[in-house]
């Protein structure tokens, strides 16, 4: 279950839907007793500005990025716009703290054009980026959720009302009833019940500077999201270079069908004709594949002529390998361009017509990577660092990069030798007065032979002569890597701050070690996984720096479940648990979930399903079994909102605990979902997370 955030437009805590968004104040230079103290503190963090979107003008002379901040005391953050002269690296802002902006691409290499809530309602807008005003280019009514712009025609993404699921818009003269109802799945999403609306892609024309009202192009009866739910992202619909054609991706299936399966497809919309082709269906129907997993993420060439996608064979699978595909609009050919690589390939950007740059996910860390269109790879970059986005133009490439060490910053990425060039530096005064602590990479043996990637933090001004009480990270997913990524949420180096040892493994199931490691936890929850977190911990704890009597145990979503699993088996090894939106009831969990595709793939099946021996084993081997076992203090954290890992799984684990005379806790948000955004939740979170750690390994 790979858990990302929610994309927004606004910024979290700032999500101003109607009234003109008042000003935000940002004030977030280090205090003295900060500067003194030279320790990374969850109020220091929320301090730090973080880089977003980036985006090279046509000529590749101009570099516009977004940069979010917060103010800790108001709760809230502003997203802003900042321009970088890649001639003379000069840097100036773009925009002010009146209004959130964001979603920056180039219409010409002197006007940008973004969203802005500068209204009270998101609208696109552009302005000369030498000078001079903004300038709205729509006025949608409800306002937008995304934009796009080529040649003489537009798109944008608005939401609009298909169904009437509430009782207030089935029976009109019962306006204050607030009752829902359905006859089929998937009823809620995500963190949000299904109102009945959808968002749909409108195609527009530009003219005189405006983008027109637009036609629907989805339909207005039809229940489908494009771009898909939950993550809304924006990249999955592409124009053409000459704005002549518009592709992008849908799933055009509903209710149980939709909540069982993955089977997205990729859409081709012809603005001369109106006419809209399904290019998955048609290479289908050709034998190229059978296209009924994810397709999603459209590029066109330069030319027009070919759009690379990503594909995924399995449908109900949504952790299988991110084929790279290709599709010849002059031929109606089809391509598997990686089929002779075990590899997934993101955040693909055409190289000229006949190859490709992409991100690649690689043992632990994610590259940039090249490949034509004859399948011939060739790794561009190395090292322990996350590329996460890249803009090219004119054969420069401008990489959004972090570390475990490091939040994101802007490289310049060198072609020829890979080598990177920072150009940001926009938390400069955090590193020049925060003490940050070493990550060693280490290659652990699992109890089968194999070589495990393991990542090892340790604490600032780290004494070997001493003993470190230690934590077990698991992560969540389960298919989801534990890379060289910094979060707001989950922070290695905020963990270390506070005097822990992070113990930080890639089990089985982490993606980027080939398609075998990662499928392997499926059907498997219980198993080879579970033995290699205690091989990694009972490795390190070889070392004479850990305290083997204060040793804990966390994680979050498929990480909370390997919490609550291992309360059950861990023979003694931790003295305390954490975990935050897990799973505890396997049997309950598949009825209160709303993506059933992945209950169904990763635990093999539906619980009523007695002659399915996968499934069987899995039930067996909920957590909630062997909850008799426990007898360590845990804390479990969740978030009311989360209908992912409904709250009531947490709830579930609580009462087994105090029940059972555990020491417990419980941290209910009631404003949060699956993860926790807002900035004053966020440190409440910190807070909480390490006085019950300090509690019981300190």
């Amino acid at each position: 279950m790979t858990f990302a955030s929610c994309l927004t437009l606004s910024g979290c805590g700032n999500s101003e839907q109607a009234g003109v968004p008042e000003p935000l104040t940002i004030d977030n230079a280090l205090t003295d007793a900060e500067k003194a103290e030279g320790r990374l503190t969850p109020e220091v963090m929320w301090k730090m500005s973080r880089i977003g979107a980036q985006t090279l003008s046509p000529d590749g002379s101009k570099l516009v990025y977004t940069l979010t901040q917060y103010n800790l005391k108001e709760n809230r953050g502003i997203t802003l716009l900042w321009l970088r002269d890649m001639t003379t690296n000069e840097e100036r802002q773009l925009t002010d703290y009146n209004s959130t902006n964001t979603a920056p691409q180039w219409i010409d290499n002197d006007n940008v054009a973004f969203l802005s809530n500068r209204t009270g309602q998101m609208q696109a807008w552009t302005m000369d980026v030498n000078g001079g005003t903004a300038r709205q280019l729509t006025a949608i009514d409800g306002g937008i959720e995304g934009f796009g712009i080529a040649g003489d025609h537009a798109f944008y993404v608005k939401r609009v009302a298909v169904a009437k699921l509430k009782g207030s818009n089935k029976y009109e003269d019962m306006d204050k009833s607030k009752v829902r109802i359905y006859d089929d799945l998937m009823a809620r999403h995500w963190d949000y019940w299904d109102d009945g609306s959808y968002l749909h892609i409108f195609a527009a024309d530009y003219k005189d500077g405006k983008i027109s009202e637009g036609v629907d192009i989805i339909g207005a009866d039809k229940a489908y999201d494009a771009p898909l739910a939950p993550y809304f992202d924006t990249a999955e619909i592409r124009l053409s270079p000459d704005g002549s054609l518009l592709a992008y991706t849908c799933k055009p299936l509903t209710g149980t069908e939709y909540a069982l399966s993955t089977d997205s497809d990729i859409f081709l919309y012809n603005f001369a004709t109106a006419e809209t082709r399904n290019l998955s269906k048609e290479a289908a129907a050709k034998g190229y594949d059978k296209f009924v997993g994810y397709d999603k993420y459209p590029v066109f060439s330069p030319d027009g002529t070919k759009i690379a996608f990503r594909s995924q064979r399995r449908p109900g699978n949504e952790a299988d390998q991110q084929r790279l595909w290709v599709f010849d609009l002059k031929s109606n050919e089809c391509s598997y361009i990686t089929r002779n690589h075990d590899i997934c390939a993101t955040e693909v950007v055409w190289d000229g017509n006949d190859a490709m740059y992409f991100v690649l996910p690689w043992r632990g860390t994610h590259q940039v990577a090249h490949i034509d269109l004859q399948g011939n790879l060739k790794h561009i970059t190395s090292g322990n660092h996350d590329i996460n986005t890249f803009t090219m133009a004119e054969g420069r490439i401008v990489a959004n990069m972090n570390t475990i060490s490091k939040a994101v910053e802007l490289y310049d990425v060198n072609l020829t030798s890979g080598e990177l060039t920072q150009l940001t530096d926009v938390n400069r005064e955090i590193y020049d007065n925060i003490k940050f602590g070493e990550v060693e990479e280490r290659w652990i043996t699992t109890t089968d032979g194999k070589k495990m990637l393991t990542w090892v933090i340790l604490p600032p001004d780290f004494d070997p002569t001493k003993k470190y009480p230690t934590l077990l990270y698991c992560q969540g997913g389960p298919q989801s890597t534990v890379s060289q990524f910094w979060s707001y949420r989950w922070n290695f180096q905020l963990m270390a701050a506070q005097g822990y040892v992070i113990v930080a493994p890639n089990r089985r199931g982490c993606p980027s070690f080939g398609q075998e490691w990662t499928d392997q936890i499926s059907g498997d929850y219980s198993g080879q996984n579970i033995r290699d977190y205690l091989a990694a911990i009972d490795e390190v704890s070889k070392e004479p720096w850990v305290d083997t009597d204060h040793r804990g145990c966390v994680g979050a979503s498929y990480g909370g479940y390997s919490t609550y699993y291992l309360a059950g088996v861990h023979e003694g090894r931790f003295k305390a648990f954490i975990a935050h939106c897990g799973i505890f009831n396997f049997e309950s969990m598949y009825g209160h979930t709303e993506e059933l595709f992945f209950v169904t793939n990763d635990y093999g099946g539906a619980y009523w399903e007695k002659d399915n021996a996968v499934a069987q084993r899995s039930y067996a081997n909920s957590p909630h079994k062997k909850v008799g076992n426990w007898d360590t203090p845990i804390m479990i954290i969740t978030g009311e909102k989360d209908y992912r890992i409904p709250y009531s799984q947490s709830l579930e684990a609580f009462t087994a605990a105090r029940v059972q005379g555990i020491d417990a806790r419980l941290v209910s948000f009631e404003n949060e979902a699956h993860q926790v955004f807002q900035p004053q939740n966020n440190v409440v979170w910190n807070r909480e997370f390490f006085s019950w750690l300090d509690k019981y390994l300190k």
